[in-house]
This record gives structure tokens, C-alpha cells and sequence, in this order.
């Protein structure tokens, strides 16, 4: 593995989270477009095999270093011979032996044919293939009727890539399928972006581990496991910062360490404007913190600043609302600070199964999962109720205006794997 020059992303500026004067409640849409237009990859690059190179974010277009086809081959067994043929019946003679994949290309007469299997390139003299099917063999000769269109049965050679086509884009996650198409095209090697290494840290002093004893006021940490599990999910490498307790200078000492090893701080808790909201605080007092008070549900608060610079996504601490913000606003951040493509999941209009109110202002997302073709949610849209994210297979989605939604009615569901999760 080698690195590639100019592989490290300018550092992002300290206001770069910073609202227009007067703002005080933004509309998802609003919030989306300015995370987008701000932020940029900070992740630096390497050259890695291609077996390596699968999930990880291509650097650079890669271009094809060979045609596919890079030779005119048949698309199935028959027989080929040059030009196509009209109605009536044909008889051709035979050449001795055959083309088959892998097969140096050999001569045809004109006039004569070959037998050809799936995948030979195509013999000099030879330009149109018929199915064995359609064909019977007698005395040496290959007998059918026509017609048959020349060319028929055959590929071009380059008419998938020609050399020098851009066969992977800058910022493609890399699938099994590309590696399929890299190789083809002669790409033994990729530059990539090194992975995001995203920090999740949870802050309460509520909080205990999970397999210890909680006392009375305590639960346990849910947020820290889910979070993680969703950051290396979605590709990057996650990073465990713990729980911190609701001491500001501890905090101080924890964000401070973690910006020496991560790329992205990820908190939940402590990120409005309370007394031991201590994210908030720390990021306002270091003149680098936007408390974005975000119109959706559940949600809201939204502490986005920079550590020593390192972005911090500040996420409420319920688990509930931690996710929906996650899913929504951190996922397509996170992907572009890693060097990859800004991504909108893909809904679906289905049936509604369920009749709610809806009041206007603010933009909705309710857990849910399809039964016989309609969309369920959730008995309780109570953001404590974590039972309900694992109940759901999805989200839908209601805008921002007012709705009495009966069943039946057309909704917006967002599978959950259109988030990547």
C-alpha cells in the first residue's frame, strides 16, 4: 500500500456550523442543504490491492486500462459464419475444430462456418452467430433458414467499456459489483480514502454500563453500543470514547483526548441549553458551537461545533431521537467528511395503516414497517419508547404541513436500509 500525493482535505473552518443571523428554528431541508454545502472530506488516502479496495471510498475517477469486450466474442453456442442471411433454407460447410473461450482467434473461409461456444472471441471471417438450437448438422454442413441479421448473437468489442472510460466515480462506496468491473477493465490497484474514524462518547452521569449494577435514578448506556454499531455500519471506523460523566473539566479532558485520535466526535446528552449541558457549553465557550434547533420529531437539539478541528455532532441523548438525527442529518455528513457521495434515502409511497392528526411546524418521523402491503408504525410515538426501534423496519416520513392522515392515505416510508443501516 502506498499513499497518494495531495491525499490530505483542507481543515474545516471553525464557523463552518455557524447560523445566519435570526435563525432560530430551521426546517430539516434547511439544515440538510447547509451541512452539504459546508462540509468537505478530511480523510487522507491510500493505494490499496483490488481485493482490498471493497467498502472503501474511492479517491480519484478510476479509468478503464482495457476494453470489455476487449475482443468481439459470441454471446452464446452456435455457429458463426460472415454476413447475415435471408428467408430459405442455408447449408454451410464446416471448418475443422471449434472457437471456444479462451481460444486464440482462427480464420473462417467466406461462405463456410465454425462451431463457437458463450464467450470465444470471434474468428477472423466470422460476424454473425446462430443459436445450435435453430440449426441441425449433416454430412459436414450446418443447415437452418433464414433470415437472420448480421452481426446477430455477437458483442462488439468495448460496447460494455472502451479504454479510458471513467469505470468508478471519485467518492464511490466500492461494491462487490465494481470489483467485478475493475478487474475487467484491468484495474489491479485503487486509491481510496482511509476510513473515517468516528469517536462516540456519552455524557450523563445517569449513565452506567451494561452488565453492572444500576442504582435507583441510573440506566443503562444505550446510546453508545447502538451508535457505534451504526458508525461501522455505515462503513466507517468506529471508535469507543466512552461515558463522561456531567463534569465540564473532565469532559474537557476526554474531548481533548479524542481529537488527537478521530476524525468526527459523536456525543449524545448534554447538547441543549440546560445546566449540565456540558457539550454545548464547552463547544460555545471555544468559540465554536451552533446550537441548531432543528423542526422535526423527535428531536430538536442539534449541538454542531468543532474540537480542536474535529466537527462534533452533538445528538440528543434520548436513544430514540439519538437514532432519527443519526439517520437523518449525521449519516449524510458522515459520508461526506469520509470522501464519499451525499446521499438522500430512497422512500416509497405506500397505504397507511394508521389514522393520526398531525399538527403543522414540524417534520415527522414515525418508527414503522410494512404489513400486507401498508405501512404500520409504532403503537406509541413516545421518543422513550426504545422498544419501538426494533420493532421498526423504517421510518415514514411526514413534511412539515399539517395532516389528518386516514388509512389508506398515501405515506412516505423510508426502509431503513435506504439509510444504509
Amino acid at each position: 500500500m502506498t499513499s497518494t500525493p495531495s491525499a490530505k482535505a483542507a481543515p474545516l473552518r471553525n464557523d463552518c456550523f455557524a447560523l445566519p443571523k435570526g435563525v432560530h428554528w430551521t426546517p430539516v431541508e434547511e439544515a440538510l442543504a447547509m451541512l452539504r454545502e459546508r462540509l468537505a472530506p478530511v480523510t487522507s488516502s491510500e493505494v490499496v490491492p483490488l481485493a482490498q479496495a471493497c467498502g472503501r471510498i474511492s479517491f480519484d475517477d478510476v479509468k478503464a486500462k482495457r476494453a470489455n469486450p476487449p475482443l468481439p466474442n459470441t454471446a452464446v453456442d452456435g455457429y458463426g459464419f460472415s454476413g447475415g442471411r435471408q428467408e430459405g433454407e442455408h447449408r454451410l460447410p464446416l471448418v475443422a475444430g471449434r472457437a471456444a473461450a479462451g481460444d486464440a482467434p482462427v480464420s473462417v473461409p467466406e461462405g463456410q462456418a465454425i462451431r463457437v461456444l458463450t464467450g470465444a472471441a470471434l474468428p477472423d471471417g466470422v460476424d454473425t452467430v446462430i443459436l445450435q438450437e435453430d440449426v441441425s448438422v449433416a454430412d459436414g454442413h450446418v443447415i437452418f433458414q433464414g433470415a437472420l441479421k448480421q452481426g446477430a448473437n455477437t458483442r462488439r468489442a468495448g460496447e460494455d467499456v472502451k479504454v479510458g472510460d471513467v469505470v468508478l466515480g471519485q467518492g464511490r462506496h466500492i461494491t462487490p459489483a465494481d470489483l467485478a468491473l475493475l478487474a475487467a477493465a484491468g484495474v489491479s490497484e485503487v486509491a481510496v480514502r482511509n476510513p473515517l474514524r468516528v469517536g462516540v462518547l456519552s455524557t450523563g452521569d445517569e449513565l452506567v454500563e451494561v452488565g453492572s449494577t444500576a442504582g435507583e435514578g441510573q440506566i443503562y448506556d444505550a446510546n453508545r453500543p447502538m451508535l457505534l454499531a451504526l458508525a461501522a455500519r455505515l462503513g466507517h471506523r468506529a471508535v469507543d470514547l466512552g461515558r463522561a460523566p456531567d463534569q465540564r473539566e473532565m469532559l474537557k479532558a476526554m474531548l481533548d483526548a479524542a481529537a488527537e485520535k478521530v476524525d468526527v466526535i459523536i456525543t449524545s446528552g448534554g447538547a441543549s441549553a440546560g445546566d449540565e449541558d456540558h457539550v454545548s457549553a464547552l463547544l460555545d465557550k471555544a468559540g465554536a458551537m451552533a446550537l441548531w434547533r432543528i423542526a422535526i420529531k423527535p428531536g430538536r437539539p442539534l449541538a454542531l461545533g468543532m474540537w480542536q478541528g474535529v466537527p462534533v455532532f452533538g445528538l440528543p441523548g434520548n436513544p430514540v431521537a439519538a437514532l432519527v438525527c443519526t439517520l437523518v442529518f449525521a449519516r449524510p455528513a458522515l459520508a461526506l467528511l469520509s470522501g464519499g457521495d451525499w446521499s438522500t434515502p430512497q422512500g416509497f409511497e405506500v397505504p397507511a395503516a394508521f389514522e393520526k392528526s398531525k399538527k403543522a411546524g414540524r417534520r415527522e418521523f414515525l418508527r414503522a414497517r410494512i404489513r400486507n402491503g401498508q405501512a404500520e408504525v409504532f403503537a406509541s410515538e413516545g421518543s422513550g419508547r426504545i422498544s419501538g426501534l426494533s420493532w421498526a423496519e423504517g421510518l415514514v416520513e411526514l413534511e412539515e404541513e399539517g395532516r389528518d392522515i386516514r388509512i389508506g392515505d398515501p405515506v412516505r416510508f423510508i426502509p431503513y436500509a435506504s439509510f444504509g443501516y
